[in-house]
């Protein structure tokens, strides 16, 4: 792992201080029993690599940070933290095997040299979870989180997903910033990385 993203992670986890036995005990089995510090962060948009996953959560905590202070500073760092970290922790699949498998190129696309079409593809032997849900099944173990932070995880994509109609217009601020994040970072900071 690159060391700059490194330092930038270990920032944002000491930000965790009411929580932080449980948050500990979570960090160290999705450290270890998942792919969370090696998955990609897409199987090809963006940072469709090793570590993208982590450095996307990273980037979307510091986005979300610096939202909430400018639009609704009376929202919780460690909250912000939390929910930015795991929001997409589903990518990182389960201890029975990590959600995006790697690609190997095809025959034709050895003999000429060529990398796969698509660097990672979905793992089909995982039972078929939402990412915000997968992401909710692995953490709600560990942590306690309030409603706004279940609620901020579960709908984080906002309207481009057809599951989350049932949310819209009732969506807390929290909920509202992460969203704003996420985009603003896959989008925005990482297109092209």
């Amino acid at each position: 792992m690159d060391i700059e993203l490194k330092k930038r992670y270990e920032a944002l986890k000491a930000k965790v201080i009411h929580r932080a036995d449980e948050f500990a005990n979570l960090i160290e089995f999705i450290e270890t029993k998942t792919a969370w510090l090696t998955a990609p962060a897409s199987t090809r948009f963006h940072l469709c690599r090793e570590n993208g996953l982590l450095e996307h959560s990273v980037n979307v905590v510091e986005t979300l940070l610096r939202l909430k202070e400018t639009l609704y500073p009376i929202i919780d760092d460690e909250s912000c933290v939390i929910v930015g970290l795991l929001h997409d922790l589903g990518k990182a699949g389960t201890p029975e095997g990590a959600q995006y498998l790697k690609n190997e190129p095809t025959p034709r696309q050895k003999q000429y040299g060529y990398g796969p079409t698509y660097p990672y593809s979905y793992n089909k032997n995982l039972t078929y979870l939402s990412v915000p849900i997968r992401s909710l099944y692995l953490a709600l173990p560990f942590i306690d989180l309030t409603e706004e932070e279940a609620q901020a995880i579960a709908y984080h994509d906002g309207q481009y997903v057809e599951d989350n109609r049932s949310v819209a217009s009732n969506e807390r601020p929290l909920t509202l910033l992460l969203h704003y994040a996420d985009n603003w970072c896959g989008f925005v900071i990482e297109d092209g990385m």
